[in-house]
């Protein structure tokens, strides 16, 4: 008898998690499209935040994103951006291109429609690798790019970029 619980615990425990990695696909390919937005950009966490325009053409199919675009901020500032993801399973895993030390690696996983991504920078920024990038979906046609970043004297936290999209 017991041997049969802990089968019948195993089959359901399998069965229950399916759906939500059924769900990534979906939740990628939701992400595709043009997209336009402002925000604000910091160079480093002492630095005052700078307003930008932006816009981004996505590409999405069920086990991928490519994200590029460009930034462009009032002070002459223009940065090319880009994110590449690959997902498997509930993890997902790419490359964040635009920090000015190289290319960066992301990895992490979606909570609803949240994808909380760990950035290990190329070269130290702001005393460390380390730094966390958050990519939500608003509803159907919005999304909200944040990247956060420990100052490291004081060792809070600082939103160190913060962009709004809306799909065009």
């Amino acid at each position: 008898m017991p041997i049969r619980f802990y089968l019948t615990a195993a089959l359901a425990s399998l069965l229950l998690t399916q759906p939500s990695n059924a769900a990534e696909p979906a939740f990628l390919t939701s992400l595709g499209g043009k997209w336009t937005g402002k925000g604000s950009f910091r160079v480093n966490t002492k630095a005052p935040a700078v307003s930008v325009s932006c816009s981004f053409a996505a590409k999405a199919n069920s086990a991928s994103l490519t994200l590029d675009g460009n930034c462009q901020g009032l002070v002459l500032i223009s940065r090319s951006i880009g994110v590449r993801l690959k997902a498997e399973g509930p993890r997902y895993g790419g490359t964040y291109i635009g920090s000015r030390t190289g290319p960066a690696a992301l990895s992490g996983q979606r909570r609803g429609d949240v994808l909380s991504l760990g950035i290990r920078w190329a070269k130290p920024v702001n005393g460390d690798r380390n730094a966390e990038m958050r990519v939500e979906k608003l509803g159907q046609d919005a999304m909200r790019i944040v990247t956060v970043d420990k100052d490291a004297t004081t060792g809070k936290s600082v939103i160190t970029a913060q962009v709004d999209l809306k799909r065009n």
